[in-house]
């Protein structure tokens, strides 16, 4: 199939680390930016996860648990070992 020549910006150090590293897998810079657009084509979307670096609801409630209890341990019965603590959880079953 015909190539066409394209142009994109792309910050001088990322390209170097990526061009070593396609490198070593044995491909060129082309060849990976052909790959991803490929990959994007046939998933219908970017091929992978792409999120804020912020948790979600359920880690942030998780997070303030442990500062709470962290904070007052005292209001948290503890366990002397994991058997312990399981088996008052399988007697309370």
């Amino acid at each position: 199939m015909p190539t066409i020549a394209t142009s994109i910006n792309i910050e001088q150090d990322i390209k170097q680390e990526s061009i070593a590293l396609f490198s070593e897998l044995g491909i060129d810079l082309s060849a990976a930016v052909n790959i991803f657009l490929r990959q994007c084509l046939r998933v219908q979307g970017i091929p992978f996860i792409i999120s804020r670096n912020e948790p979600n609801a359920d880690t942030i409630a998780a997070m303030n648990e442990y500062y709470t209890i962290k904070e007052h341990p005292e209001r948290y019965k503890r366990y002397n070992s994991f058997r312990e603590a399981m088996n008052e959880i399988l007697n309370d079953a």
